[in-house]
């Protein structure tokens, strides 16, 4: 990870949890660099579908989504943006029991990776089966505390 000074981040994880990689990666990469104010109030226009995450590298058959720049294709990953919202609020947490200053708060580190795989199979005819496999995701966030300008 980052060279981390204890005194002035916070760290919170999520461990397999059962959103899809793909679109927590482009959740994290969205949020990386904002205020801890301003990511909460993003991920809750995402859930409830008013502002749209830019899909940078997952994006075949997508469609772009007004309100981005350069016609970016864009969705509205509700599920993702509901549990890094829940690592967020974690983190927050974290950092105020350590007694950081809240309103001075940045995310420097957002990262989504895919985890354990669940792996089943369903029954098909004549004797086959068929996988349904599911990825589950970790993600990790630091929080900073920025100098007073």
């Amino acid at each position: 990870m980052l060279d981390l000074d204890p005194e002035k981040t916070a760290k919170a994880s999520g461990r397999e949890l059962r959103v899809s990689h793909k679109t927590a990666r482009e959740v994290c990469n969205t949020i990386k660099g904002m205020k801890l104010d301003q990511a909460r109030n993003f991920l809750r226009q995402v859930i409830l579908k008013k502002k749209p995450v830019p899909f940078r590298r997952h994006k075949k058959k997508v469609g772009h989504r007004h309100g981005l720049q350069k016609a970016c294709a864009g969705r509205y990953p509700v599920k993702a943006a509901q549990k890094i919202l829940e690592v967020l609020e974690g983190a927050e947490a974290n950092a105020e029991y350590k007694g950081l200053d809240i309103e001075r708060l940045r995310i420097i580190h957002a990262s989504a990776y895919p985890g354990m795989k669940i792996k089943r199979y369903i029954q098909r005819a004549f004797g086959r089966a068929s996988p349904r496999f599911e990825n589950l995701c970790h993600v990790e966030l630091v929080l900073e505390q920025t100098e007073e300008t």
